[in-house]
């Protein structure tokens, strides 16, 4: 089973991504986070996520509250724990340089 990561605060993004998952055959799990501070402290095992799973893929928003997904991104990608899970980001972002950029941050 695989588990995802969603890191989303637009609710009917997040409906229409689980929506979307549900059409998958493979089986998966599914957690969301509203913001860039749940989504760190969730990877991190902290507080309330104690006993969250490590995810095998991320799902990221870059345009969230408080902290950022670009904030985010950086921390996943320079954590040796968290660069090899697999970020896909979604957004609406259409800066071909900034694309490239994020795309190869390590």
């Amino acid at each position: 089973m695989a588990d995802i990561l969603l890191i989303e605060d637009n609710p009917a993004d997040v409906m229409l991504t689980i929506e979307a998952f549900k059409e998958c055959t493979e089986k998966h799990n599914v957690n969301t986070v509203k913001d860039g501070i749940e989504a760190l402290k969730y990877l991190y095992n902290q507080e309330e996520y104690i006993n969250a799973l490590r995810p095998d893929l991320i799902l990221l928003d870059l345009n969230l509250p408080r902290k950022d997904g670009r904030e985010v991104l950086s921390v996943i990608k320079s954590d040796e724990l968290l660069s090899d899970i697999p970020v896909l980001i979604l957004s609406i972002f259409k800066n071909e340089k900034d694309i490239i950029h994020w795309f190869n941050l390590k």
